[in-house]
Formats: C-alpha cells, sequence, structure tokens
C-alpha cells in the first residue's frame, strides 16, 4: 500500500528531528531550521503537519522504543492501563510486569499475598528504576517523550506555517486551519503531561528546551491557553470553503473512515470542550471537586461531543503506516488466548459488566479452565477470560476488537460516550442523579448494552453505576487509571474483587491494596541533561 503519513526520526532526547517523506509528497531536508525551503510550500507544510502528528507524536518520535509495550497507544497508554487495573501483563520488558502490580492481595481465606518484589512496592520501584542509565527500560520516559516530541513538531508547523504563502487564502482559512491543527495537538500533549507527571516544561520554541520546570497545574492551565487558541482559530474559519479540503488533506487518507471523517468547525470545538473537560474532572479528586469545578464541566459537556460528530481517530494499514492491526492498540495487544497476547483481560474489568451485558457476550469468552501465570508476580494477572477479534455477531453491539487491517477504529482524543459520562458524573455529584442515570443510559444504549434503563437509585447507586460504566463503556481509551487515581481506588484500594489465585481458585470476595503514584515524577532520562534550574517546582512527586 501507497505510504500516506511523513516520517520522522528523533535522534536526541532533546527533540531535534529530521524529516523524511515519500517522493510523491515532499523531501524535506530539516524542518528544524527556521524556514526550510522543501516545507514553506503549502503542500510541504500541510505534508509536514499531518507526519508530525502521526509518526512524531505517536509512532517513531522518540529515543527509544520496545517491541513488547509497542508505541505511544499500546506502550504509554499500556502502562496507564494496567495500572488501573483493566489489563495484566506478564512480559518484564520495561518492568509491564511489576508496573501494575498492587501492594497486596488479600484472598477470600484472608491470606494475603505480597508484591513478590525485592521492594515490595510500585512507588518504590518507580523511585528505583527513574534513572538515565535504565534508558529505554525506564516506563516514566515513554509518555513523556512522545508528548514533549509531539510539542516541539508543532512549534514547527506553526513556525513555517507564519511564514508561508497560501494560494487563493485571501480569508486565511487554509493557514488557520493548519494552526489550528497545531494549537489543539500542542492542547493534547500538554493535557497528557499535565494529567500524569507532576511538572513539565511549557516550550514554544522550535528544537530547543528549557530547564523552568512547572507544577502540573500551570501545565495544565497551557494546555488549555492552546486549546483555546485552536477554538478561537476555528471560530473565525467557521464555513470557509478552504477549510474541509485542508483538513482532508492533514489527516491520513486511510483514517478517514467512520468517525474519523474531518470534522466540522463546530465538530471540532466540541471535541475541545470534551478535552478541556477532560482535564478538570481527571486532575481532581472527586473527594475535592468544588461545585464550581462540577459547573464547568456541565457547561463544557452540555458543548461537548455529540454522539454525531465526527473526531479524530486511527487506523490500521496493511503495511501500518500509523498503528499494525494485530499489535498497534490496547485492544488488539489484548486480543486472543491470555498465554499468547501482551496484555491479559483483568477478572476486575470483567465484574464490573452489569449482569446481561451484550457487551461482554460480544467481545468476551470465558475460559475452560483459568489461565495462569508466574506465581513470582503474584496473582492479580491470572484470568479466566480472552477477548475475541471482531465481535461475535450481535447486531447493533459494540465490537471492542478486530485483528483485521483498517476495521478496528482507534479514538485519539475526545469521544462522544466520555462526554456523556463526564455530564452524568456532574449531573449526580450535584445532585441531579435521574438526569446523570439518564447519560449513563445513553451511552449504553450507543453501544448496544442491551440493558434496563437505570431508576430509583440513590447516591451511592448511581455513584456505582457511573465508575462501572466507565470502566466498561471506556475500555482501552487509556483513562482509566485517572479514575482510580481520582476515585482514590490506587490508595485505599478494592474490596469484593474477583482474583483467580495461583492455584486457579476463583476468589469473590478479595481485596487489592495498589498503592500506586499518582502522579509520575520527572524522567531522569530528562533531568539527566535538563536539571532544574534554580526557582522551578518540584520534579519528584513527595509521595
Amino acid at each position: 500500500m501507497k505510504r500516506y503519513i511523513i516520517r520522522t526520526t528523533v535522534l536526541s532526547f532533546a527533540l531535534v528531528s529530521l524529516l523524511g517523506a515519500c517522493k510523491e509528497q515532499l523531501d524535506v531536508k530539516n524542518p528544524n531550521q527556521p524556514t526550510p525551503s522543501s516545507a514553506s510550500t503549502e503542500t510541504g507544510v500541510i505534508a509536514l503537519a499531518q507526519g508530525s502528528v502521526y509518526i512524531n507524536g505517536f509512532r517513531d518520535g522518540i529515543k527509544y522504543s520496545d517491541g513488547i509495550p509497542g508505541y505511544f497507544w499500546t506502550g504509554a497508554v499500556g502502562f496507564h492501563e494496567l495500572m488501573a487495573d483493566v489489563v495484566g501483563e506478564e512480559a518484564a520488558n520495561v518492568y509491564g510486569n511489576q508496573i501494575g502490580m498492587p501492594d497486596a492481595v488479600t484472598l477470600d481465606d484472608g491470606s494475603k499475598v505480597l508484591n513478590p518484589s525485592s521492594i515490595n512496592t510500585q512507588i518504590a520501584l518507580i523511585r528505583t528504576i527513574n534513572t538515565n542509565a535504565n534508558a529505554g527500560a525506564n516506563p516514566l520516559f515513554y509518555e513523556w517523550g512522545y508528548m514533549y516530541n509531539l510539542n516541539n513538531s508543532m512549534n514547527n508547523v506553526i513556525d513555517i506555517t507564519n511564514s508561508t504563502t497560501f494560494t487563493n487564502d485571501a480569508s486565511g482559512a487554509k493557514k488557520n486551519t493548519i494552526l489550528a491543527w497545531a494549537y489543539w495537538w500542542k492542547g493534547f500533549a500538554y493535557s497528557r503531561i499535565g494529567s500524569m507527571y507532576y511538572a513539565g516544561i511549557i516550550n514554544d520554541k522550535t528544537g530547543a528546551t528549557n530547564a523552568n520546570y512547572v507544577a502540573k497545574e500551570k501545565i495544565i492551565d497551557e494546555a488549555t491557553k492552546n486549546l483555546d487558541k485552536a477554538a478561537a482559530l476555528l471560530t473565525t474559519i467557521g464555513s470557509d470553503a478552504n477549510y474541509i479540503p485542508t483538513l482532508t488533506s492533514l489527516i491520513p487518507t486511510f483514517n478517514q473512515v467512520g468517525k474519523g471523517l474531518p470534522p466540522t468547525t463546530d465538530m471540532w470545538k466540541r471535541s475541545i470542550n470534551t478535552l478541556k473537560a477532560r482535564n478538570i474532572l481527571v486532575n481532581t479528586t472527586a473527594a475535592t471537586m468544588t461545585a464550581a469545578q462540577w459547573g464547568q464541566i456541565l457547561t463544557l459537556t452540555n458543548d461537548g461531543v455529540k454522539s454525531t460528530d465526527n473526531i479524530f481517530t486511527g487506523r490500521s494499514t496493511d503495511n501500518a503506516d500509523f498503528i499494525s492491526a494485530v499489535n498497534g492498540s490496547m485492544a488488539a495487544k489484548s486480543t486472543g488466548t491470555p498465554g499468547t497476547v501482551t496484555y491479559k483481560i483483568s477478572e476486575r474489568l470483567i465484574q464490573d459488566f452489569p449482569t446481561g451485558d451484550k457487551r461482554l457476550t460480544n467481545n468476551f469468552t470465558q475460559l475452560a479452565a483459568p489461565a495462569l501465570f508466574n506465581s513470582d508476580r503474584g496473582n492479580s494477572f491470572n484470568t479466566r477470560w480472552q477477548l475475541v477479534s471482531g465481535g461475535k455477531g450481535q447486531s447493533g453491539v459494540v465490537v471492542l476488537s478486530n485483528l483485521n487491517v483498517g476495521a478496528y477504529e482507534l479514538t485519539l482524543a475526545s469521544t462522544y460516550e466520555e462526554n456523556e459520562l463526564m455530564k452524568a458524573e456532574a449531573k449526580i455529584y450535584t445532585g441531579d442523579i435521574a438526569g446523570g442515570l439518564t447519560s449513563i443510559d445513553a451511552v449504553r444504549t450507543f453501544q448496544g448494552a442491551g440493558l434496563a434503563t437505570l431508576s430509583g437509585l440513590d447516591l451511592a447507586g448511581a455513584k456505582e453505576e457511573l465508575r462501572k460504566e466507565r470502566r466498561v463503556g471506556l475500555v482501552f481509551r487509556g483513562l482509566s487509571f485517572y479514575d482510580a487515581r481520582r476515585w482514590e481506588v490506587i490508595t485505599k484500594g478494592r474490596t469484593g474483587a474477583v482474583v483467580v489465585d495461583k492455584a486457579g481458585k476463583v476468589n469473590t470476595n478479595a481485596t487489592i491494596t495498589y498503592n500506586f503514584l499518582d502522579y509520575w515524577d520527572v524522567p531522569d532520562n530528562e533531568l539527566a541533561y535538563n536539571p532544574a534550574a534554580s526557582g522551578s517546582a518540584p520534579v519528584k512527586n513527595p509521595k
């Protein structure tokens, strides 16, 4: 298949890149120069903007890689899903079998299985392995590296776009579409950094950095600033005739399927609102959310992604231009018999599906006998379940995995389901329980769950339905760790848990003590070359 994405390679962790392109698109010599002649054309800057996202930001854009966890959507996101107890991992690559290992599992009979690591806790593990000497074996490096490369690449796109002349663009819609693209992805990158790391760097200079580390809250503020810039540009563009053709050129052709068709300016602004709502929700514990914050979330989600909106998605091709069909998504790397896949389906995920949920019966098969793994890694990822490819043919029910080329739709940012469930949560926590339940029902209907509508629940019951729905309705989307953190599951643990012990016995009332770090320290891969300047915010979480 013809390759549609412009490819880039990072030469150092300082995020300086060279861009290589297919000869039918562009031959860029060095896009980190202010105005390389090969990129300072209309077609050149569009090609640069496309490849800088899909390759620099999510695939080949960092110094290290490991074939077991994979690129951003399975590696960096995989750490999230492991710590959220959505999946488990046996492989030791990049400490995958330890980063999601709880401190202790107390079984039904009262016996306790401790974290078998020699340092016994995940927090101690992180403090031990977060060293530059660990290179690509440091799990803290990956999300940081990808997202700062994405940010740097968008700085480059902005610089070149502002110095490029566009033909037949009197209104500036072509230029503004590319700038909106760059600010949107910068906002996305800062959102990820500020939602995962204790501190970060704000940087708007191409091919450069600074040593002024700021608190995670300031990084989220910077995300908002960039998202607002994108929204303002989209408002200026409106329905200009140059908008859709330009955006169509920015999105790889193979991604323009299903929900991945180019969004209108209004649809895109709704995606921005949903991402802004996420940044408020996931970075505040539920117990400390204020009425004002719930109000902000309601305002944003009431004008957030609709069920009919196009959004940003990804698809596989037969030569894996962006992602591979068989291992390019969390769903793909979790599909098949547990002994043959990287990520094993967690028993705790399965127990969160409501009784009679067609999403469970259409996508998962229960094994004849439990799959048991290395007992020296505890019992937390033993499982009786496997995810199947393509579903089981139940009409109108969401298919959670498909290993056929181009069949699986990877959602990259905001979705209708996430927006509606944030709206549900805001309503539930502000006294409109019935309204919140209606939004949960809407998501279940959208995904074909086949469940009866919810009614008559008290506050505790509504919160529990919401918790379960976010787990199963947003599965594999890299949001579950945020939820476990803000609901304090990672610190208070989980009771009534289903756990398969090393003998294959199914425990139904186990207690899991996770004790995970809520925000990661700045990776030493960065600090070793870019020590924090005087006056910087702390780069290490005090927990």
